[in-house]
Parts: C-alpha cells; sequence; structure tokens
C-alpha cells in the first residue's frame, strides 16, 4: 500500500477533525428533518411525516433551523478537508496538483453554477447564507449577478493555476497563492500547493 503524503502538523489536525466535522453537519442536518416540517424552505418536498417528528420544534435562524444552520457551516469549514484527506489518502490516485488544486476549481465551478442558475432561492436574500467562498456568500447573502460573475472568475483563476502548476511554470506558486486567497476557505488547499512549491525550490 502506498505511503501517506505528510501534511504540516495542524493541517493534519484539520484533516482528521474535518473529517468527523462533516459526519456531524450531516447529523446535525438531519436532526432538523425531526424537529420541523421544512427544514430547508429551499425544498419544501424534503420533509418527514409528522408521525416521525419528535414534539419539539427549533427556532430558525434566518430561514433555517438552528441545528440545520449548524450543520451546513460546518460543512463549509470542514469542506477542503476532503482534498486534504485525497491528498493525503491516496498519493497515487491522482497528483497533488489535482488533489490540492483542480479538484477544488472544479468544486467551486459547479457549486458556483448551481447557486447561480438551479438554487431555489429564497426571499429576502440573508446574511446567513451558506457559501464555499467569501465571494460566493456575497452573491449568496445578495443575489446580485456581480458577485457570481466574480466567483466564475475566481475559479477561472483556479484554472489558470491548476494548468501552470501542472506545467510547473515559473509563476505557479503566485497563481496557487492567488487563487487559494481569492476562494477562501474552499481555497486552503491551494495555499499549502502554494507553500509546497515555495518551500521544496
Amino acid at each position: 500500500m502506498a505511503s501517506r503524503r505528510p501534511l504540516l502538523p495542524w493541517l493534519d489536525r484539520y484533516t482528521t477533525l474535518g473529517l468527523y466535522g462533516l459526519v456531524a453537519g450531516t447529523a446535525l442536518c438531519l436532526l432538523a428533518l425531526f424537529t420541523n416540517a421544512v427544514p430547508d424552505p429551499s425544498f419544501p418536498w424534503v420533509t418527514l411525516p409528522s408521525s416521525l417528528r419528535l414534539p419539539v420544534r427549533q427556532p430558525r435562524i434566518e430561514h433555517w433551523p438552528v441545528s440545520y444552520t449548524l450543520g451546513i457551516w460546518l460543512w463549509v469549514c470542514c469542506f477542503p478537508a476532503l482534498f486534504f484527506a485525497g491528498y493525503r489518502r491516496f498519493p497515487d490516485s491522482l497528483t497533488p496538483t489535482w488533489w490540492l488544486v483542480g479538484l477544488p476549481t472544479a468544486a467551486m465551478l459547479g457549486l458556483t453554477t448551481y447557486c447561480r442558475f438551479f438554487w431555489p432561492k429564497l426571499s429576502p436574500p440573508t446574511w446567513n447564507a451558506p457559501s464555499y467562498t467569501l465571494v460566493c456568500w456575497l452573491y449568496c447573502s445578495s443575489y446580485e449577478p456581480l458577485w457570481s460573475n466574480a466567483a466564475y472568475a475566481v475559479a477561472g483563476l483556479g484554472v489558470v493555476a491548476t494548468a501552470v502548476a501542472v506545467r510547473r511554470w515559473r509563476a505557479d506558486t503566485l497563481a496557487l497563492a492567488a487563487f487559494g486567497v481569492l476562494a477562501f476557505p474552499l481555497g486552503l488547499p491551494s495555499l499549502f500547493a502554494a507553500y509546497r512549491r515555495r518551500a521544496t525550490r
């Protein structure tokens, strides 16, 4: 079996705890199904019969029950751990560049497209809208197309950073760091990729 790739100690801890956080976030979201008839008004069809619900009802933070809100934000904070975990655990399946930059970029493109064109938007927009990057939050909390376009631009930078890193061009560290900062927190793996490049030169 292939040896595990090393991470910085704090990133290694974040990755391990982040995977648990994703499980906990999922459980918290599912809990809302048992307390509120419609946990997420964007998806009113996701509900349980009243006979299966608990005799309590959670208060809401803006549009969503408390546990649902906490669960979604846990997913936001812990989502980068998936890419670190893949990088750490499966060194022979993909190169570091794809685990740390390519896949996060693909995720950002997919999430941005979903939020722009397919997500059933709630009214009014809210500061509590879960988003995987700061620029995505600016869109989801306002529905202003300018910020969605900016998110596509950042994802485009991720595509460029991936290509530059794969070819090991001279500006690869700068491109990786720029995408990592602009796509934070989803861009955290790209910041680590930039650190790796700089540390090995």
